[in-house]
């Protein structure tokens, strides 16, 4: 008899434990290229930078979310999370209200490199719970 009462009351237990209120945050994902027109350079070459305007960066996304940059060198078939070596570029960023810098340099920081070609970027928002 308590065997087939403990066989009634465990699959009640799993429903007990199963319904539990759970809060999901969405994300935001903005896609854009960086045509390799628009990057410049201010010291001959040693490091690169790319603008992107980001209006969905306000302060409260700037103080308190996560900002995720990701960097496809083959057209969006692959994505790289930034900061990223990449054929002997060091890749990396930053962000503030409204802005996200990419720059690009040599891995060793000290040779000047090519201007970068056209980079396919991909920018995650990732709202915080507070």
């Amino acid at each position: 008899m308590k065997t087939r009462l403990s066989l009634l009351f465990i699959p009640i237990l799993f429903l007990v434990t199963a319904c539990t209120k759970s809060t999901v945050n969405p994300n935001q994902t903005i896609l854009t290229t960086i045509s390799s027109s628009k990057w410049s350079t201010v010291d001959g070459g040693k490091t690169y930078a790319a603008f992107i305007s980001t209006p969905e960066i306000d302060s409260y996304t700037n103080a308190y979310d996560a900002v995720l940059v990701y960097a496809s060198f083959d057209a969006g078939k692959n994505y790289e999370q930034v900061p990223e070596v990449y054929n002997g570029i060091a890749y990396s960023f930053t962000h503030k209200i409204g802005q996200v810098e990419i720059d690009a340099q040599s891995s060793t920081g000290a040779n000047t490199i090519p201007s970068p070609g056209t980079v396919d970027i991909k920018i995650v928002l990732v709202r915080s719970a507070l």
